[in-house]
């Protein structure tokens, strides 16, 4: 490439950086006015009303009412091309947020606690950007998508037909990260997120008096070798080289101390980033409880749940990515490619139809006290961060849409 046409690229990447730093009093506003007015999964219509107004006033066509309270926007390029999605997820959570800030949360036990208030901004930061800048081929469908926390929202929206007409050929999102500092992008080929499933098994013994044991069968005897036992599965039955977890969150059994208790329940949680491994821990943990409780002549009652599939990122579509991020990113940290994590996303439905990279934007500023995790009732994100999604995003558009 002669020096001439590298000061041309070199100025179309430095106006698109000075236009959307232009938005950035723009996307805190909006960010802030979504923090304030948290909901929860399938009922996010003040958000939903929010972003299609947003998009009304733009001009850009939409559709509302998708799997309930989903949003999918249409921006067409200046000439023929490839379709990329990008999607957002708008949900809050059922947390009492604690944070002492202007913006605080007005809906009393909930709280955007994940950063999918910052999701919603990038993305319309991006509608923005692009419904004032056609110059890229083919089209850009960007997906507002409700539920992600639960009980998830992708798989609705696909079944409603969102990747079809026109046919998207491949998907773009963002996690904003406070695992990862400002200034940071993790992307990674491959498994990004783990496959949730989870688990709640109650067991079904018989009560009695605590200073007549014989006659009983002690629940809590029972569910406590369960829980022993079901660590052995990680450590005896997974290949060492791939990484799974089984975790027991919660046992409850008993009323009084002097009383054996005739039911005990457990429940938790399995992740593994391995699609092999589908159906073989519900299988493994059925057949563990089964014989521990044949054992001691207790009965049992499992209920299993696999809720999402591992984040598999396109090989292709990630390294498109991550040039992106090489380009967006200016501090020395830049790109961290080691960035898997066993918490799980619903994004993983649209990795499934469709080639895609689902990347994670570091939000953390440990300065600013904007360092405390997801989910936590402190949470909050260095705002900065949102400017550097919607440059991430249109870029995206640029290099795939071309």
């Amino acid at each position: 490439m002669s020096s001439t046409s590298l000061s041309s690229v070199s100025a179309h990447l430095s106006r698109i950086r000075l236009e959307i730093r232009s938005l950035q009093p723009q996307l805190v506003t909006w960010r802030r006015t979504l923090h304030q007015r948290p909901e929860l999964g399938f009922t996010e219509k003040l958000t939903a009303d929010f972003i299609a107004q947003k998009l009304q006033d733009w001009g850009i066509p939409h559709q509302t009412e998708i799997a309930q309270t989903g949003i999918v926007a249409t921006l067409e390029g200046n000439r023929p091309g490839r379709v990329l999605a990008i999607r957002a997820d708008m949900d809050a959570l059922p947390v009492q947020e604690e944070n002492d800030v202007p913006y605080k949360s007005q809906h009393d036990g909930k709280m955007h606690a994940c950063g999918h208030d910052g999701h919603v901004t990038i993305a319309l930061g991006t509608a923005y950007y692009l419904a004032h800048h056609r110059d890229f081929a083919g089209t850009v469908k960007i997906i507002f998508q409700p539920a992600e926390e639960g009980p998830g929202g992708a798989k609705p929206m696909i079944e409603a037909g969102v990747l079809k007409n026109p046919d998207v050929d491949a998907i773009v999102g963002l996690h904003l990260w406070n695992n990862l500092p400002l200034g940071t992008v993790g992307v990674r080929a491959g498994a990004l997120m783990a496959a949730v499933e989870t688990f709640h098994c109650t067991i079904l013994g018989k009560g009695g008096h605590g200073a007549i044991p014989q006659q009983t069968i002690d629940s809590i005897v029972v569910a406590s070798q369960v829980v022993n036992a079901l660590q052995t599965i990680v450590a005896r039955n997974i290949d060492p080289i791939e990484s799974a977890v089984v975790t027991v969150g919660k046992f409850h059994a008993g009323t009084a101390l002097n009383v054996i208790a005739d039911t005990a329940h457990l429940s938790g949680t399995v992740r593994y980033f391995n699609s092999n491994y589908a159906g073989y821990f519900e299988r493994r943990i059925e057949q563990l409880i089964a014989g521990i409780c044949q054992s001691h002549g207790a009965n049992y009652d499992l209920s299993y749940q696999s809720l999402y599939p591992p984040v598999i990122n396109d090989g292709a579509i990630a390294d498109l990515v991550r040039s992106v991020a090489e380009t967006v990113i200016e501090s020395p940290l830049g790109v961290v490619p080691n960035c898997q994590t066993m918490g799980g996303e619903d994004m993983s439905f649209f990795l499934q139809e469709i080639p895609g990279c689902y990347f994670f934007l570091g939000s953390a500023n440990a300065q600013k006290g904007l360092d405390f995790p997801h989910h936590h009732p402190r949470f909050d994100f260095d705002e900065t961060a949102l400017g550097m999604g919607v440059e991430m995003f249109v870029r995206c558009v640029e290099q795939f849409c071309q």
